[in-house]
C-alpha cells in the first residue's frame, strides 16, 4: 500500500513528456533534443514506464531569464545550408570543416534518397566561429587544407561520441551505461567482448535507441545502422575498452539476471591449429549437401535463453 501511495504521489508531481513539451512551448523534436542535451531533466516513477518531467523542473525552466526564447535558442539545430549562412562561409567550406570533425552533429535523419542529413547546434557553430576565425575567411593554409580534405568523414564518429556522452550522463545505473556503450558495437564485436550470453541479453534489454528514428524501410534502417555502429578498428577498440570498464563497474554493483541454477560456461582455450579441411568441389546437389554437412555449425544459443529473455522483457 505504501509503495502504491508513493507512486501516486510521484505521478501527481510529474507530467507526461507531451504535456511538458506543450507547457514549455517546444515541438516534440525540440523537446526530445532538450532531454538528450540535459536541458530538461526527467524522472522515472514506475518500473518499465517512460520517464516523466517533474512539475518543479517545468517551473524552474519557465522562471529562467528570457524564457522561452533562451531555451529554444539552446535547441536551435540547423542543416548544412543554414549552418554555412550562419557562419558566413560557403557550403563547400562548411562541409569540409564538418567532415573533418571540427564540430559534432547533434542529430540526423535519412531523406527519401537514403542520404544522411546532419543537423548541428547553432550555439556550437557560433562558438567554433568565434574561436577559429582564420578558418572562415580567405584562403586556407595549403597544408591545413590538405589535412582537412584527407581526413575520413568524422561526422558519424563525432555524433556517436556525443550521443554516448549524453546517454551516460542521463543515467546513474551502471548496467544502463554499459548498454549505451554496447549499442555502438556490431553483434559479432559485442559477442566477442561479452562472452556471457545472459549479460549480452541484459545489455540488449537495456540498449537505448541511439538515433530515435522510426522507419518501415529496410534500406533506411541499413543507413541508420551504418551511422550508429562503429566500423573503424581504432574506434571499435576504444569502445571495447570503455565497455570493459563499464562492465567491471556494473558487475561490482550487481550481477546480470540469470535463470536459477545457471552455471557460466568458460570460453574454450585456444588449442593446436587444426589441419585444413579437404577442399570440396562444386558439383550436383549431393556435393552441395556434403559441403553443407562439412561446414562448421553455428553455435547454438544456451537452452532457454530466448524464453528467459522474453519473460525478462515482460517483467521490465
Amino acid at each position: 500500500m505504501a509503495v502504491q501511495e508513493c507512486r501516486e504521489r510521484g505521478t501527481a508531481a510529474t507530467v507526461a513528456r507531451g504535456t511538458a513539451a506543450r507547457e514549455l512551448g517546444l515541438r516534440p523534436r525540440e523537446f526530445e533534443l532538450a532531454v538528450q542535451l540535459g536541458h530538461v531533466r526527467t524522472v522515472s516513477v514506475a518500473a518499465g514506464g517512460r520517464p516523466r518531467v517533474a512539475r518543479e523542473e517545468i517551473e524552474r525552466l519557465r522562471s529562467g531569464a528570457g524564457f522561452p526564447e533562451s531555451l529554444r535558442n539552446r535547441l536551435w539545430a540547423v542543416g548544412t545550408a543554414e549552418a554555412a549562412q550562419l557562419m558566413g562561409v560557403s557550403p563547400a567550406r562548411f562541409a569540409r570543416l564538418a567532415r573533418a570533425g571540427c564540430f559534432a552533429p547533434v542529430r540526423f535523419y535519412v531523406n527519401r534518397y537514403r542520404a544522411v542529413v546532419w543537423h548541428y547546434l547553432a550555439a556550437d557553430l557560433v562558438e567554433f566561429a568565434d574561436a577559429n576565425p582564420e578558418l572562415l575567411t580567405g584562403r586556407t593554409d595549403p597544408a591545413l587544407r590538405m589535412e582537412l580534405e584527407e581526413r575520413d568523414d568524422q561526422r558519424a564518429r563525432s555524433w556517436r561520441a556525443r550521443r554516448l556522452g549524453q546517454l551516460t550522463v542521463l543515467t546513474a545505473d551502471p548496467w544502463e551505461r554499459a548498454a549505451a556503450v554496447a549499442a555502438v558495437l556490431a553483434p559479432d564485436q559485442l559477442a566477442d567482448a561479452v562472452p556471457d550470453p545472459y549479460e549480452r541479453a541484459y545489455l540488449s534489454l537495456l540498449r537505448p535507441d541511439l538515433a530515435g528514428i522510426r522507419t518501415d524501410s529496410a534500406a533506411a534502417r541499413d543507413v541508420i545502422e551504418r551511422v550508429t555502429l562503429a566500423v573503424d578498428a581504432g574506434e571499435i577498440g576504444r569502445h571495447r575498452e570503455r565497455l570493459a570498464r563499464a562492465l567491471a563497474t556494473a558487475r561490482a554493483d550487481r550481477a546480470a539476471p540469470k535463470p536459477e541454477g545457471y552455471v557460466p560456461v568458460p570460453r574454450p582455450a585456444a588449442g593446436p591449429a587444426l589441419a585444413p579441411a579437404p577442399e570440396l568441389k562444386r558439383g550436383p546437389e549431393g556435393d552441395r549437401e556434403a559441403q553443407a554437412a562439412a561446414a562448421p555449425a553455428e553455435p547454438a544459443a544456451p537452452a532457454g535463453l530466448r524464453g528467459w529473455l522474453r519473460r525478462l522483457r515482460r517483467i521490465a
